[in-house]
């Protein structure tokens, strides 16, 4: 299941064996990649980036400008990837609305080729189970196994086999001793498998995506291994709820050291961000991860 989105605006894109090309000032992999969003992925020695998503296995590029994406067809990616990459918004004015504040201005600039992605949503909340107290590298590891353990074959690309991601309902029959010993969840072994079956007996379904953000998030903290970091992060990145801002050890020192001066409970900084970027939070929230992350703002220095 995925959100649903309005109708698309064509695109002037150029399209030659399943290689379309398109042209976008705010659209660069290595920054829509690596902020922490997605762990299906790998990149390339030739700088792209390799994801599996709805069952495809796709390659994406940069090259000044241009950006280039392989092994689709032109169906395919109206269809799946012009929502998945959030074609419709346009991220210009949204750099441009964000940028009236200093600080934002240079998170923006640092990542300027960020864009949300909306993502399948079981993936996305297994995934996020996953990640909590978790590392990047680690989290990746976790769902290319399980991809792999109980996902479909795709084909291999590059000389690497590709699996998609499992349903809930496959998941759901996964024995517990197996996703910690072999895909390395540690605790989240039972979560894991207790979230599968609710999803699968139709926890989640289509009317919750006319929830508000609220009450969804609440919904969702009912799963085992979901609590509020982890919903807003399921909230942002597959129900496309950009009011969010998910709080995690990075946001939460860099909304400190960049904005509010001190050390302040977890609460306070969504609070605070909801009060201060509102309805563009989701944005403020992948800008400064990334900015914040990347220039290790906020994080002490051992002596």
């Amino acid at each position: 299941m995925r959100y649903k989105f309005k109708e698309k605006q064509k695109l002037n894109i150029k399209v030659e064996n399943n290689i379309l090309e398109f042209e976008s000032d705010s659209f660069t992999p290595k920054d829509i990649f690596e902020c922490g969003q997605a762990f299906n992925f790998s990149k390339e020695e030739d700088g792209s980036y390799t994801f599996v998503a709805f069952e495809k296995i796709v390659n994406v590029s940069d090259e000044s400008g241009k950006i280039m994406i392989k092994n689709i067809s032109e169906d395919d990616f109206y269809r799946y990837f012009y929502d998945f990459f959030d074609l419709g918004v346009d991220y210009k004015e949204v750099k441009k609305s964000l940028s009236k504040d200093e600080t934002l201005k240079k998170a923006c600039d640092y990542g300027n080729g960020i864009r949300i992605l909306n993502q399948e949503i079981f993936e996305t909340i297994i995934s996020f189970i996953i990640s909590a107290n978790n590392q990047i590298p680690r989290i990746k590891n976790s769902v290319r196994i399980i991809s792999k353990m109980y996902g479909k074959f795709l084909g291999n690309f590059n000389g690497i086999d590709y699996y998609s991601f499992p349903d809930a309902q496959t998941l759901s029959k996964a024995k517990v001793q197996d996703l910690r010993e072999y895909a390395k969840v540690g605790f989240r072994d039972e979560r894991i498998v207790e979230t599968s079956k609710m999803i699968a007996e139709g926890f989640i379904n289509e009317n919750d995506l006319k929830l508000n953000t609220e009450n969804l998030r609440e919904k969702l903290q009912k799963l085992p291994g979901v609590g509020p970091k982890v919903a807003d992060c399921i909230l942002l990145f597959s129900f496309h709820r950009r009011e969010v801002y998910p709080v995690d050890v990075w946001i939460k020192r860099v909304t400190e050291t960049l904005y509010i001066g001190q050390e302040v409970p977890k609460k306070r900084i969504s609070n605070f961000a909801q009060n201060i970027f509102g309805d563009f939070s989701g944005y403020v929230n992948q800008y400064l991860f990334y900015y914040g992350r990347e220039n290790k703002i906020g994080k002490k220095v051992e002596k």
